[in-house]
């Protein structure tokens, strides 16, 4: 199977955008500066998406960064009907990294982990949810928890984007509970879902490359391996 073409001439630049951009937008978020929130977000998945598809990532992935991509633009609105459906598109999201990660097997132990962090976290939160929240939250919470679990079927890296993912959307729930939040609480969430979505792109574009047989070069003769 030949690998999907990709860009490698593209591939340094739209990392470095990525490590780049971010790193403004935390900055912003830490000095509270609401501007450089909304002029950055729309610009992360985007520019990860792009170093995925330079990469010559698998669809599945590009997929799941779009939809991270529609998800955290509808999430910028303070209003219920955009925030469900921006859950929506993560919730595709989560679907799309499923459907990549395939049926290889997974340590049953880390999914009992799971499955306990799961109804502890949901017990915690629902006396707090909104009652229209309650059943859409739950369902989300079970497929993301479903996601991060699988995450490791693409290796360390991946296992542990799955798991920071967890967490960063957990934080949200927090909030959304009215349940005690941590200091600079938008800058941690940020912070752990962009090292998840890294990380998640990172194991399956070193998965995909393994699978389709490409040669340790074919990124400019080795010298990217990010």
């Amino acid at each position: 199977m030949r690998p999907r073409a990709g860009a490698p001439r593209l591939v340094r630049p739209l990392l470095v955008a990525f490590l780049a951009v971010p790193a403004v937008h935390l900055a912003g978020l830490l000095a509270g500066q609401d501007a450089v929130h909304v002029a950055t977000k729309p610009l992360l998945m985007l520019l990860l998406t792009g170093y995925a598809t330079a990469r010559g990532g698998p669809g599945l992935l590009i997929a799941a960064l779009l939809c991270g991509w529609a998800g955290d633009v509808l999430l910028m609105p303070d209003a219920e009907p955009a925030f469900l459906a921006g859950m929506g598109f993560f919730a595709a999201g989560h679907v799309c990294y499923l459907a990549l990660f395939g049926r290889a097997p997974v340590r049953p132990v880390s999914g009992a982990v799971y499955a306990v962090v799961l109804v502890t976290f949901v017990a915690l939160l629902w006396p707090g949810l909104p009652d229209g929240l309650r059943v859409p939250l739950t369902g989300y919470s079970l497929l993301l928890t479903a996601m991060a679990w699988r995450a490791g079927v693409l290796g360390r890296p991946a296992a542990l984007g799955g798991a920071l993912f967890l967490f960063s959307d957990a934080l949200i729930a927090t909030g959304i509970a009215d349940l005690p939040q941590l200091p600079a609480h938008d800058f941690w969430i940020m912070l752990t879902y962009l090292a998840a979505q890294y990380l998640l792109t990172r194991g399956a574009l070193d998965l995909h490359r393994y699978a389709t047989g490409a040669a340790p070069g074919a990124y400019r003769e080795g010298r990217i391996r990010i």
